[in-house]
């Protein structure tokens, strides 16, 4: 149980430096993203010639129809936002990986049974091969029991009823090592689902400053140049929204993911004490 701590610990450490070092490296790639290949003059009216008559980035007008172009006006806050993107790519392929390694290699229903089977028949040793062979959070959760399994099965100074509890409790241990494993970073997902639309909406509320200053400058009315500002501002929405939308559908994915193993951990626990105890009284 110690060496399983210590590499639980270990785990750990990796996946809070991988955590914080994402978010470094996406927000670099995010802000050279916006400014080299969307702020790329060949993007804007007047292509080449806007750097060599070093006219302000603010004043570069969009071609109509490039997009890039239009994103890029959004302003500052567009990188956050491609930050947060990269953020949620990013911790979306490492859940998917993570709960995938945790599931293991066969049909879990199958492999609980298949335990269940052997340990009725006492076949210890059989059941620590199909633990490894299957791998995954309930397999570590299970060997860790049987160990202990056979340990009180040999024990003479115990009394039945403490056996099962000595069990119950290795296997609850053994189960918390596991757990917050399965659910590590998906608070990454969850505040990235309520941010992103509060970051997208700071960087309309900034636009629409922007171009109402703009227009009050101007003395009189301009139509067009209310509705690109207003466009450019609405950009950010729209990023926004869209983040959240996909990190809230990724963390409910997710957290049912996590609450099916937790549950089917419970459900091969129980299953096994009980095994155990009916051995106990044979």
């Amino acid at each position: 149980m110690v060496m399983a701590q210590k590499k639980g610990g270990l785990k750990e450490a990796l996946q809070t430096v991988f955590a914080s070092s994402s978010i470094v490296i996406s927000l670099i790639i995010g802000f050279l993203v916006w400014h080299f290949v969307m702020g790329n003059p060949v993007n804007f009216e007047g292509g080449a010639s806007l750097i060599a008559n070093k006219v302000p980035r603010d004043m570069w007008k969009p071609i109509p129809g490039n997009y890039l172009s239009m994103i890029y006006k959004g302003g500052y806050i567009v990188p956050l936002l491609m930050t947060c993107i990269l953020v949620l790519i990013t911790f979306t392929v490492e859940r998917f990986v993570s709960i995938g390694k945790a599931n293991g290699k066969g049909k879990l229903n199958l492999f609980v049974a298949n335990i269940r089977d052997m340990l009725a028949s006492n076949q210890i040793d059989e059941a620590k091969a199909a633990c490894d062979k299957q791998k995954g959070s309930l397999a570590n959760v299970i060997r860790a029991g049987l160990h202990r399994y056979k340990d009180l099965q040999a024990d003479p100074h115990l009394q039945n009823d403490q056996k099962v509890l000595s069990l119950q409790k290795e296997l609850e241990e053994a189960a918390a090592l596991e757990l917050p494993m399965l659910s590590k970073n998906l608070v990454i997902l969850s505040t990235l689902a309520s941010i992103c639309v509060l970051i997208g909406l700071i960087g309309t509320v900034l636009g629409m400053i922007r171009a109402f200053a703009a227009l009050a400058q101007a003395g009189a009315p301009d139509a067009l140049a209310l509705a690109t500002g207003i466009s450019e501002a609405l950009i950010n929405t729209a990023f926004g929204i869209t983040g959240s939308t996909i990190a809230l559908i990724m963390f409910n994915f997710f957290t049912t993911k996590v609450d099916s193993m937790t549950y089917k951990i419970d459900e091969a626990n129980f299953s096994i004490t009980q095994t155990f105890a009916a051995n106990l009284k044979n």
